[in-house]
């Protein structure tokens, strides 16, 4: 896909602050410090449209993010071992739910994995809800570049079966190498067309 604009449309917090429903989205969700906003940074072609940090937590509402003023990427909040408050932490579970399930124009749920690492309980449970309500959805194994080439099926098996998806629904990427984006952007294209 041919990227002519990419920008930040804007941030909620709360249920009232979610954009209208004008053009189909994209979801990434996935741990903290995974490489969601590194991933769309990769995929739009540029390096700071979504803030990224080594600081797990850094997402703390949902961005959205307007593509060619035909679709918008959103990233949710971080799960997993983000560094912020526990109050906010529990304020995020009900407005991923509130979000997911009231959007009628989600075509698509990326969950971001880490390819060096078994799933964890927090994304086992995102995979348990996104089977549970048949969302339309495939997985990233981001940091590819970082697992020898060798080993990188026998991670890429461990993470499907552990997500319970088939192999070929997860994909490697790497936001430093770009491996793995023309497919991820076929994925996407073909989302956005159905």
């Amino acid at each position: 896909m041919k990227i002519k604009n990419a920008e930040f449309l804007r941030s909620a917090s709360n249920q009232n602050e979610f954009p209208p429903t004008l053009y189909p989205e994209i979801v990434l969700a996935g741990r903290s410090n995974v490489g969601k906003s590194s991933l769309i940074n990769n995929l739009v072609g540029q390096k700071k449209l979504a803030a990224t940090s080594n600081t797990p937590g850094k997402t703390r509402a949902l961005y959205f993010y307007l593509v060619n003023n035909q679709f918008s990427f959103v990233d949710l909040p971080g799960y997993g071992y983000a560094k912020v408050s526990r109050r906010l932490i529990s304020q995020w579970a009900p407005l991923i739910q509130e979000y997911l399930s009231s959007r009628e124009n989600l075509v698509l749920i990326i969950q971001v994995v880490d390819l060096r690492h078994l799933p964890s309980r927090e994304d086992k449970q995102m995979a348990d809800f996104i089977h549970h309500f048949s969302f339309p959805s495939l997985v990233v194994a981001t940091k590819a570049d970082k697992v020898p080439r060798g080993k990188r099926m026998k991670h890429k098996e461990a993470i499907a079966r552990e997500l319970q998806v088939a192999p070929e629904g997860v994909f490697l990427f790497s936001a430093q190498t770009g491996e793995g984006r023309d497919m991820l952007w076929k994925e996407i294209q073909s989302s956005l067309e159905k």
